[in-house]
C-alpha cells in the first residue's frame, strides 16, 4: 500500500493525463520558482503518481529524491490535531472543556479591547476553540492587532524553549479578540500540543511517535533529524521582501517575473537537531511527502492503514466537519480571504467548490505549510495527495495546477 506506482486505469485514472503532471511541476523549475518539487497521488488506496523534479540542493546539484526529507511548517498542525483526538476517544477531556482545566495559567488570560484596553473573557477558552482558531490566540507575523507584536517577545517562538515553557508564557499575553468571535489563524494548535502532553503524561514527540509515526511506519518524520539523515534534507529556499503581496513597484515585479529565488538558512529558527526541546504543535515536524501520504491516506480510510487503526472513522467525521458558524465566513489569513472552505477540527473543509475556483468536492480536507508544503484528501474521490516542495514567501499557486491535474486525469 503507497509503495509502487500501480495502474492508473484500475482505480479509474487517466494514465497518459496524469503524466501532465510532471511538465507542469518542471515548469515551475524551468521558471526558477522552485528549486525542486515532489508529488504523490493515491485514489483508492493505489499510488497512481509518484514523481520528482529539479533540485533536493541547487546549489550542490543534488537531485530531488523520494526519500527527501522537508520542514513540514503547518502541516506539523493536522497530525498533531488528530493525536489529540485520540485522547478525546479515550474519555481524556472533552471538546467543550475549558483549557485552563489543563493548562491554568489560561485561566488568567485577558482580552484585548477594541480601545487597546483589556478585559476578562466573555467566557473560557475551550479546547474546541484552539482546534477551530476560534481561541482570541494569533500569530506574531499577523498584523491585524497589537498583540501580534507581542508575540515577537514570546518564549514560544524560541527553539531552545520547551513547549511547556513557551505555552505557560504564550497565556501571559492577552487575547486578540474574545473566544469565539473571530477565525483567526493562530498558535492555538501549539497549545494543543501541550494539552497532549499534560493530558496523557507524555512529551509530544513521544506521543506522536507512539500513536501515529510508529504504527503508521511514517520512518522519516519526527521533531529534528539524526546524523545520518541530514543530508536528505531539502534546501531551504525563498523569495526577497521586495516580494511581499501588494508590492507592485517595477522592481518587485521584475524579481518576480524572473522568478527569483534564494537560499535561505532557517536552522535557527527550525533546527535539525534539537528533537528533545523543538517540539511544537503548530510546526517543527520533519518528514517526507511519502510518510505523509501515508497520514492522509489514513485518514481517508476512516482511521486505519495496514491493519493499524489510529483514530475512529466517527471522530474523524466530527474533526472534518465544519465547526465555523456562518458570521465567521469566509476565512481569512492576512487579509487574504479562504473562500468556499470553512473549518474543521485542525483542518480547511471544502464547502463549495464553485466559491474555491478549482476542481474538488464538497467535504474535502487538508491544509498547507509556510515552506510550500500542502496536502488534500477527497473521500468522495477517494483521493489522497501531497505536494512538496521548499520556498518562504512563495505567492505562486502550484497546488491547484495540482489539483486541475489530478481531477482532469479521473476517468469513471
Amino acid at each position: 500500500m503507497i509503495n509502487a506506482v500501480s495502474d492508473p486505469e484500475a482505480v479509474g485514472m487517466n494514465g497518459k493525463r496524469l503524466e501532465r503532471i510532471k511538465p507542469a511541476m518542471q515548469s515551475y523549475i524551468d521558471r526558477g520558482v522552485y528549486s525542486g518539487i515532489v508529488t504523490l497521488v493515491a485514489r483508492r488506496g493505489k499510488l497512481v503518481q509518484a514523481e520528482q523534479v529539479g533540485w533536493r540542493d541547487r546549489e550542490a546539484q543534488t537531485p530531488m529524491a523520494a526519500d527527501t526529507i522537508f520542514r513540514l511548517y503547518s502541516m506539523t498542525k493536522p497530525i498533531v490535531s488528530t493525536a489529540l483526538m485520540t485522547l478525546l476517544e479515550e474519555g481524556r477531556f472533552r471538546l467543550i472543556d475549558p483549557v485552563a482545566n489543563y493548562i491554568p495559567a489560561f485561566g488568567r488570560v485577558k482580552a484585548m479591547t477594541a480601545y487597546g484596553g483589556l478585559a476578562d473573557p466573555a467566557r473560557p477558552i475551550a479546547i474546541r476553540d484552539l482546534l477551530t482558531h476560534t481561541s482570541g490566540l494569533t500569530y506574531h507575523f499577523l498584523e491585524d492587532s497589537p498583540v501580534c507584536r507581542l508575540y515577537d517577545k514570546g518564549k514560544l517562538l524560541q527553539p531552545d524553549c520547551s513547549l511547556a515553557d513557551g505555552v505557560e508564557d504564550l497565556a501571559s499575553f492577552p487575547l486578540a479578540f474574545q473566544p469565539g468571535e473571530r477565525w483567526h489563524y493562530s498558535l492555538g494548535i501549539d497549545v494543543v500540543g501541550r494539552l497532549i502532553e499534560v493530558i496523557s503524561g507524555r512529551s509530544l514527540g513521544d506521543f506522536l511517535r507512539e500513536r501515529i509515526f510508529a504504527p503508521l511506519g511514517m520512518s522519516d518524520t519526527a521533531f529534528g533529524v539524526p546524523p545520518e539523515k541530514r543530508n536528505r534534507v531539502a534546501a531551504m529556499y525563498g523569495r526577497p521582501d521586495i516580494l511581499l503581496p501588494g508590492n507592485t513597484s517595477p522592481r518587485a515585479l521584475a524579481a518576480w517575473r524572473e522568478g527569483f529565488n534564494q537560499r535561505i538558512d532557517v536552522s535557527a529558527t527550525y533546527p535539525v537537531d534539537k528533537p528533545d526541546i523543538f517540539q511544537r504543535g503548530g510546526h517543527g515536524l520533519f518528514g517526507t511527502a511519502g510518510d505523509y501520504l501515508r497520514f492522509a491516506q489514513m485518514l481517508l480510510d476512516g482511521g486505519a492503514l495496514d491493519g493499524a487503526r489510529i483514530i475512529g472513522r466517527k471522530t474523524l467525521a466530527l474533526m472534518h466537519a465544519n465547526h465555523a458558524p456562518p458570521s465567521l465566513l469566509p476565512l481569512e489569513i492576512a487579509g487574504l480571504p479562504i473562500l468556499g472552505y470553512g473549518f474543521g477540527l485542525g483542518s480547511r473543509v471544502a464547502m463549495d467548490v464553485a466559491q474555491i475556483g478549482a476542481p474538488g468536492s464538497v467535504g474535502e480536507f487538508g491544509w498547507a505549510g509556510a515552506a510550500k508544503t500542502h496536502y488534500w484528501v477527497d473521500p468522495q474521490e477517494q483521493i489522497a495527495a501531497v505536494f512538496m516542495t521548499q520556498s518562504m514567501l512563495s505567492y505562486d499557486l502550484p497546488e491547484l495546477d495540482l489539483r486541475a491535474l489530478v481531477y482532469q486525469a479521473i476517468e469513471d
